[in-house]
């Protein structure tokens, strides 16, 4: 296993050099998105009109962050459960998406698409939402405002704490004996 420090937007080479296992520290522009958020971006795809962010390269975090204290520019962040998201994701990786963020397992339809389009599953440490806000030094809501928390949010991240659970060859962290969810 070994780390790696990676720039989005993420490319074939970033992908195809990580393995289940290894630790990335990312930088640069990630974007938040939920249940809801993925719903209304399926609508927009399917009336052919563009989405809030360029898909191409791009990373999302299933995070509902909480909001932002004084002198901060985000909450509590840490990672929602991920398989709530596995409906919208292959359509998503075949669109360019090159990363998704959370926790848990992903099902077999997500898996396949990571490999047939280079794209990783990285986990984020559940119940450390606090710590991992504290590498988001920029958060402002792009998209479905209404939405609240679940709003799509572009934020930059510094050294942003990632495990890969799922890479482009169809390894699996989670799959390795004696480790657990």
């Amino acid at each position: 296993m070994a780390t790696y420090t990676l720039n989005t937007p993420l490319t074939d080479a970033d992908i195809e050099m990580l393995r289940a296992g290894d630790m990335v520290l990312l930088n640069g522009i990630i974007y938040s998105g939920r249940d809801a958020a993925h719903k209304k971006l399926m609508e927009l795809l399917d009336k052919g009109e563009p989405l809030p962010f360029e898909l191409k390269g791009a990373s999302i975090y299933y995070v509902g962050p909480s909001p932002a204290p004084p002198g901060r520019p985000i909450g509590s962040a840490g990672p929602t459960t991920s398989y709530r998201m596995d409906a919208y994701a292959p359509r998503l990786l075949s669109l360019g998406l090159k990363a998704t963020i959370g926790k848990g397992k992903r099902s077999e339809e997500v898996k396949q698409a990571m490999r047939e389009h280079k794209a990783v599953y990285f986990g984020a440490t559940g119940g450390a939402g606090a710590l991992l806000s504290k590498c988001i030094t920029a958060s402002k809501v792009i998209a479905f405002d209404e939405l609240g928390p679940e709003a799509v949010r572009e934020m930059t991240v510094k050294d942003f704490p990632l495990l890969v659970i799922n890479d482009a060859f169809g390894g699996e962290l989670y799959a390795k004996p004696n480790i657990k969810e």
